[in-house]
């Protein structure tokens, strides 16, 4: 009997999947059931060739050797995850799967998954698209019902295809372009690079920032204090010391005359439910975990507990199917420390549900993280799973909670002209705020105000200066940087590409936490408590950087076009010859920054000295010949120096090219009176070897 295979993206997606399917008998890597067969990825199986899989050459990182363009790029499996790849492949193969569907994540990441294992191994069998924004039964039972044809998801294919092959090329090119100019490895990326840029210009604004001293003056009342303000420009900043002072004296011991009272009332409604961005700038605020470190967190709640929903989203939303599932998770979450809220939320006539909870049109692959629909037994969560999961369970019950509202009351008290400004908020309902009492921070819009009116009397008990620096901006947090990875259209001065990079940001919320943790890796950046700031060696590659490839505006481009080619807008041939003129481009821009910069060489690599090796190299000039198994070459060869004198090149004539004979070519060009064999003589003649700069060698004969 001919059955259907079920390609899903992860293990835990494809149990799911065949729970709905009743595919309940074990296989290998896979669940069977009468109909259908279930089997899964661990996210990637296949990946891009490398360079030396087209040409044993391109192991050389030499300027010869690029731009590295294969006419067609290939694909192989990754080694870590080639036996689940045999898995699924062998069972794509049996000849009794007629046809199959594609069930990875419902996006373009998800649809290179499965299609690259389709393609790898030459697969002509028919599928169909598996398309669904939750893992609700309802929702999978829907999708199943609904499938479409493989070519509805062509474009999207087209679209991830070239993202995968267009960053393949330029970080290739780019990578080994600017290494080998400035013989250090300098790891270059279409989202990495940018990122770095924002984190440099972040430490120039600092380096750049002048500190400027400036004085506030504090009028004292019986009941509260106000701040002397420029009535002009509403600043309190008093940047001359001789006026603060003069103000003071001449304002000492008169009265304060209520000028003005403004009350108004204020509103905030719930924050919008998590994404994995917003989840990782949270707990990097509260608890100072990395973005990478949340991440993991969220995972391990999400296979190993099953206590959260799935976290690599960039949704805040929920689908209009699950409406049902929250009455059903709120109930199944009534534990201590939640039971209160639930219980509240529960008794409720109607949940309050609206358009910032519940809205289809704001949800692309995956909804918001959510706690799952499994009784937590919090007792059994690590320190660290308890905290993200509290964060998760909070703002899931806080969605449901009213808006907090508040009044600000601002009183203006006029001391002889001089205007004085006193804030003080009044808490009117707190509403979702319940759950964040704790973090509710105090100022001075926190002090309790009298009930004052107009042309009231006050006394000044005091007036006090206070001495203060204007500060420089902040270094970024991993908090701050994700948001402006997210936000990164605030950048770029093209409206167009602006609204582009609102959609898609720098990165995705998957991968944000893998760039930065890349950066900090290939030592760019560092990480000090919270902040991160840059290294001398990440400053100075943004120095030699092209501005195109450090500018949000090229993602902005790149993902406009990739929008474009997934809504069959641009064909994609067309985008990726414009993505290998770029290549070129690159390539040719490097080649001409030689010593623009100067980079350290990296603390673990050997520094090469004349004194350590044979001699300076003739070819080159620059590079010192070393010594293998099999040549002599030399040192610059990854610049492109072709300097080599192979060991047996004289083997013929008897004459052992020894280090010591190498050390003498290169000092003198080249060598008399060796004695070396001719044709079939067996007598030993007197010769003459002369070393080319190309490392070439010539052998003549002496005649007596």
């Amino acid at each position: 009997m001919s059955k259907i295979l079920v390609v899903a993206e992860k293990p835990s997606v494809g149990r799911e999947l065949a729970s709905i399917l009743e595919c309940k008998t074990r296989g290998n890597g896979c669940l069977i059931g009468e109909t259908h067969i279930v089997t899964w990825a661990i996210g990637h199986l296949i990946t891009l060739c490398e360079p030396v899989d087209y040409e044993v050459k391109l192991k050389t990182w030499a300027f010869p050797y690029l731009p590295i363009l294969p006419e067609k790029i290939k694909l192989k499996p990754i080694e870590s995850t080639k036996a689940q790849f045999e898995i699924v492949a062998n069972l794509i193969q049996k000849d009794e799967i007629e046809s199959l569907i594609c069930a990875t994540d419902s996006g373009r990441e998800g649809e290179l998954i499965f299609r690259y294992i389709y393609v790898a191994i030459d697969c002509k069998k028919p599928f169909q698209r598996l398309w669904i924004s939750s893992m609700t039964k309802s929702a999978i039972k829907k999708g199943f019902a609904t499938m479409k044809d493989s070519s509805e998801y062509d474009n999207l294919y087209q679209s991830a295809r070239c993202r995968s092959e267009a960053d393949w090329l330029v970080g290739i090119n780019a990578t080994r372009a600017f290494t080998i100019q400035n013989d250090v490895l300098l790891s270059v990326g279409r989202v990495q690079t940018p990122t770095l840029a924002l984190i440099v210009e972040k430490q120039k604004e600092i380096d750049a920032f002048d500190s400027r001293p400036y004085w506030e003056l504090i009028a004292n009342y019986d009941e509260f204090s106000g701040t002397w303000f420029d009535s002009k420009n509403n600043q309190t900043k008093i940047y001359d010391k001789e006026k603060v002072t003069a103000l003071k004296k001449n304002l000492s011991g008169i009265q304060g005359k209520v000028q003005n009272v403004e009350h108004e009332q204020k509103s905030q409604p719930p924050p919008l439910l998590y994404d994995l961005t917003e989840l990782q700038r949270d707990s990097n605020k509260k608890f100072g975990y990395s973005a990478k470190q949340t991440l993991q967190i969220a995972q391990d709640l999400y296979e190993k507990h099953k206590l959260v929903t799935y976290p690599r989203t960039d949704s805040r939303y929920l689908s209009e199917d699950m409406i049902p599932t929250i009455k059903n998770t709120l109930k199944i979450i009534t534990v201590p420390p939640y039971d209160k809220f639930t219980t509240e939320i529960l008794n409720m006539p109607e949940l309050p549900i609206s358009k910032r909870i519940i809205n289809d049109k704001k949800i692309s692959e995956h909804h918001a993280i959510i706690p799952a629909e499994t009784r937590p037994n919090l007792s059994r969560l690590s320190k660290d799973e308890k905290n993200i999961y509290n964060l998760i369970v909070k703002r899931f019950l806080c969605v449901f909670y009213p808006k907090y509202e508040f009044s600000i009351t601002r009183i203006i008290v006029n001391i002889e002209q001089e205007l004085f400004s006193s804030r003080g908020k009044t808490i009117i309902k707190l509403g979702w705020m319940n759950f964040y009492k704790s973090e509710m921070k105090s100022g001075k819009d926190e002090q309790t105000l009298p009930d004052l009116k107009a042309n009231d009397s006050l006394n000044v008990n005091s007036l006090k200066i206070l001495s203060k620096k204007t500060k420089p901006p902040k270094q970024y947090t991993e908090a701050s940087l994700l948001s402006a990875m997210e936000n990164a259209g605030r950048f770029v001065e093209n409206e167009e590409l602006k609204e582009q990079l609102k959609e898609n940001g720098l990165g995705t919320p998957a991968t944000r936490a893998s760039i930065i943790e890349r950066l900090i890796q290939v030592k760019y950046i560092e990480r000090k408590g919270k902040t991160l700031s840059p290294t001398q060696k990440g400053q100075k590659l943004i120095a030699i950087i092209p501005a195109g490839l450090k500018s949000p505006e090229f993602t902005g481009k790149w993902e406009k076009g990739l929008s474009q080619i997934s809504k069959g807008e641009v064909d994609s041939e067309r985008f990726m010859k414009g993505i290998i003129k770029y290549v070129k481009k690159i390539v040719d821009e490097a080649k001409n920054m030689k010593g623009k910069v100067q980079f350290e060489r990296d603390k673990n690599r050997k520094q090469i000295e004349l004194k350590d090796t044979l001699g300076r190299c003739p070819n080159c000039g620059n590079g010192f010949i070393l010594e293998n198994q099999k040549a002599y070459y030399c040192s610059d060869w990854k610049k492109g120096c072709k300097f080599t004198v192979w060991k047996n090149s004289l083997e013929r004539y008897k004459i052992e090219l020894t280090p010591n004979l190498i050390k003498m070519l290169l000092e003198n060009r080249k060598c008399e009176n060796i004695e070396a064999l001719f044709g079939d003589s067996d007598l030993l003649q007197k010769a003459k070897i002369i070393l080319q700069s190309s490392g070439r060698i010539t052998i003549i004969k002496i005649h007596d």
